[in-house]
């Protein structure tokens, strides 16, 4: 495939993409000799026609992305950036050509998403490969159940993939005898350190340890089986962030996975990791033929990620105001994400700039509008914090109303008289905010709950319901160091103060009659 690179600046598009009223969409059930039959009395012609309207520089399809604010934007994918990154990202991964053998992958993400297009179709396209369609109710448990039959030779999981495979073994494991267990854990230690060591030599260790081939026989591959991974080559992760203990823990079970990097503006990846290239939470190195620029990096190397290259979008379709503050004069992409390069080239995401919230099931969601409707609903609440950043679920910090002292701003535990009202009205005694915290006060709990699952009713997706929340013991305040200047919420301070609340909604034993986690994730 011989592709000429072109300037991205002319081929932005802020209006319609043109209609192909000849393109139709089928959904097949038949064989593919009966599918070959409806197009025998279509002539030639009519096909050489519809190819010959379709210029590369022209939108082939939609992605819709979330902002952090307003409707939707539709990002423009021409025929090019679809094409070109298919090509090298099979190539920049070394997927197998169908002449040669064929790759086959398992589709279970919504195909509205970009990565699902990418790997399930263009990419599968392109080499050849098979897709195989997994079950509605994939991600609901039968997953695993598809993955045993197909046996991919690449895979695709977003992190709550990963984390939901990490779990049930965990449960699995704990219920084995002794001696498993004590040969699960031995195995465990000698994966991770024998693949620790590769990473570090990038992938080209003198020999295999002895311990290594026996763990391999007795555990490893009895795992990968398990997962239907036996065939696998190539696991990847992307779409949300993944923790390092996820990485680390199917690194123990010689299955590395390896993250790649991109959003739906830069036709899904732009950086990828590779088995001899790749370091534990880095999104990987640069796909050949596109390029990355740090903007205003600081002291430590920390800046604005861009993109640049032939997978970049078009434009937002009918928002030129959107797609000039994504694409600058010069054709640079802002992810609007921080990062930086360490010396050998690896990039690591270190930040976002919007306080848009990417929860491990790979879901954006905004989180000012639902802590404004909890406010709303809750006229109690003082200050709503929406946690959920790489969690599989949201969860929320709360502070009451109450008194601030007039000479240095601070909170005080006297609840405001608009506060002692609604309580009195609620039927709750309570005059200070330590009756109410940590759900002291069981009138105001259920009061509380009642507001959230108001809220919880008009979410979108089951994603944006808060499962769990706390009543924190003080209010935000300028002199605590919850809030700016202009009162706007720090979310990093806040998250370093109240580290062991925050680690508290996310325990893996839940009591339900514990007041903090009133409602169990679902």
């Amino acid at each position: 495939m011989h592709l000429k690179r072109r300037d991205q600046t002319s081929t932005r598009f802020v209006s319609p993409p043109p209609l192909y009223p000849e393109c139709v969409c089928l959904v097949l059930s038949a064989q593919w000799t009966e599918f070959m039959e409806l197009g025998r009395d279509e002539p030639d012609t009519k096909l050489d026609d519809i190819v010959a309207i379709q210029k590369p520089n022209q939108c082939c399809t939609l992605i819709y992305t979330s902002g952090t604010t307003g409707q939707p934007k539709g990002v423009m994918l021409s025929h090019d950036n679809l094409t070109w990154t298919a090509f090298a990202v099979g190539r920049y991964v070394r997927l197998a050509e169908a002449t040669k053998s064929q790759e086959m992958v398992v589709s279970y993400l919504p195909l509205s998403h970009i990565a699902a297009q990418m790997v399930d179709i263009w990419v599968t396209m392109k080499v050849g490969g098979a897709t195989y369609f997994a079950q509605p109710d994939a991600l609901k448990g039968s997953l695993v159940n598809t993955m045993r039959e197909v046996r991919p030779t690449a895979f695709m999981g977003v992190p709550r993939v990963w984390e939901k495979m990490q779990e049930k073994m965990k449960s699995v494991g704990a219920k084995s005898s002794t001696v498993r267990r004590k040969v699960a854990v031995w195995a465990k230690g000698v994966g991770l350190q024998t693949n620790l060591s590769k990473m570090n030599q990038n992938g080209a260790m003198a020999r295999t340890p002895m311990n290594y081939r026996l763990a391999k026989k007795l555990v490893f591959k009895k795992v990968r089986k398990a997962l239907g991974l036996d065939r696998c080559t190539k696991c990847y992760t992307g779409a949300a962030p993944i923790t390092k203990d996820t990485l680390e823990f199917f690194l123990s079970l010689d299955i590395p996975v390896y993250e790649l990097y991109g959003m739906s503006e830069s036709t899904g990846p732009h950086t990828i990791s590779l088995p001899d290239a790749f370091r534990l939470t880095s999104v990987g190195k640069l796909i050949p033929g596109c390029e990355t620029k740090i903007n205003n990096p600081d002291e430590e190397g920390n800046g604005e990620i861009c993109f640049w290259g032939r997978h970049v979008f078009m434009g937002y379709l009918n928002q030129a105001d959107k797609t000039e503050d994504a694409l600058d004069a010069e054709g640079w992409l802002h992810s609007g994400d921080l990062g930086k390069h360490d010396n050998n080239g690896f990039l690591f995401i270190t930040g976002r700039i919007k306080e848009l919230i990417i929860t491990a099931g790979g879901e954006n969601i905004p989180p000012v509008p639902i802590e404004d409707a909890v406010k709303e609903a809750v006229p109690l609440v003082s200050n709503a914090m929406l946690i959920g950043d790489k969690r599989k679920f949201l969860a929320m910090l709360l502070t009451i109303k109450c008194q601030v002292n007039g000479d240095t701003g601070a909170p005080e535990d006297e609840l405001m008289p608009e506060a002692v009202e609604l309580c009195r009205k609620l039927g709750s005694n309570a005059t200070r905010v330590s009756e109410i915290a940590g759900g002291r006060d069981p009138v105001i709990h259920a009061a509380i709950q009642e507001g959230i699952n108001r809220v919880n009713e008009k979410a979108t997706s089951n994603a944006q319901r808060i499962q769990k929340w706390t009543i924190l013991n003080q209010d935000f305040s300028i002199p605590g160091g919850e809030l700016g200047p202009t009162m706007k919420l720090k979310r990093p301070v806040v998250m370093k103060m109240y580290k062991e609340q925050v680690e508290n909604f996310y325990k893996e034993v839940v009591t339900p009659s514990t007041p903090d986690n009133s409602m169990p994730p679902k």
